[in-house]
């Protein structure tokens, strides 16, 4: 690089998901509408579970943090995606792009550990039910949760110092509609092998020791179930644990391919694709899978409901 004129980047331009304008109108109507759904489920959720004394129990205590980490880390991706879509140019400062990076991956990590602490939580109480009470206490819960939050902010710490200290003086262009890091290494000018290295290892103890856990506890789990004599006690465990598996295979899958999948191998096109599932559809999805299809939040719902309409009808 040295005796060569390079321009340092100020800003980067987001290609975003499409150039098409009318398929852009169609993106945002679809997004604005998940987005809503997004932000009213998750904070139903944390509102229901708050007002509603019998869901004060880790298992919901867990789920509250799951929609605050939902709400919050797709906040830091999807209105900055809705106003692109229905911009020109998609502009976003250095500055800007690094913060959304570091938000982003500090609440996604976060995600991954909590995931992890949920498999673990359902794990104590049908595995070893008399132990419960002493292992998930309030003190315990309170300090899991605060470490899964730290360890993620800690986490993005890392990754993103590193990638926003190399140098960026060629194009400016992310070929994506946020702030990623696989297609911002791309635009770098420096050796970013160290960076990839980092950044494999840390998503790796992240995503593939979360992972671990989980399907450990749930191999558990099933076995448990299979020694229950009820099988309408068998057909209700595995229908909730076949939802929660369903939304950790998508959520993971993508986040695997995303970034512990090879640099050389990346695909501008197939990665904004897959984002759309972990940014977009995943924090929409969490609420209905993990609570609306429980039979405690059914009930906890309905009477909330019904609460609010006896003074109506006095």
């Amino acid at each position: 690089m040295s005796g060569k004129n390079h321009t340092k980047v100020t800003e980067f331009i987001l290609l975003g998901l499409t150039d098409s304008p009318e398929l852009q109108v169609m993106l945002f109507i679809l997004f604005l509408v998940i987005y809503t759904f997004t932000m009213m489920g998750n904070a139903g959720m944390i509102t229901l579970i708050k007002i509603d004394s019998q869901l004060h129990t880790p298992m919901y205590f867990f789920l509250t943090n799951l929609s605050l980490a939902d709400i919050f880390y797709s906040s830091a991706t999807t209105p900055k995606m809705l106003v692109d879509l229905l911009s020109e140019r998609k502009i976003i400062s250095f500055a800007g792009c690094f913060l959304q990076m570091y938000v982003f991956i500090a609440l996604i990590t976060t995600e991954c550990i909590l995931f992890g602490l949920m498999a673990y939580d359902r794990y104590v109480a049908i595995c070893n039910p008399l132990l419960y009470p002493a292992t998930m206490s309030r003190a315990v819960c309170l300090k899991m949760a605060f470490g899964a939050f730290t360890a993620g902010f800690l986490n993005s710490i890392i990754h993103t110092s590193y990638i926003s200290s190399l140098s960026y003086c060629g194009s400016n262009v992310i070929h994506h509609f946020f702030c990623d890091s696989p297609p911002i290494l791309k635009l770098s000018c420096s050796d970013t092998q160290m960076n990839e290295t980092i950044i494999f290892i840390c998503a790796g103890i992240n995503m593939l020791g979360t992972l671990l856990i989980i399907l450990t506890s749930y191999i558990y789990i099933l076995f448990s179930i299979l020694r229950l004599n009820s099988v309408e006690g068998r057909r209700k465990a595995f229908s909730t644990c076949a939802s929660h598996l369903t939304a950790i295979a998508i959520f993971y899958g993508t986040e695997i391919v995303t970034y512990l999948c090879p640099s050389s191998s990346y695909s501008p096109t197939q990665g904004k694709v897959i984002s759309v599932f972990y940014t977009v559809v995943i924090p929409m999805l969490n609420p209905l899978i993990y609570s609306l299809r429980n039979e405690e939040v059914k009930r906890a719902l309905k009477s909330a409901l019904t609460r609010k309409r006896i003074p109506t009808l006095i």
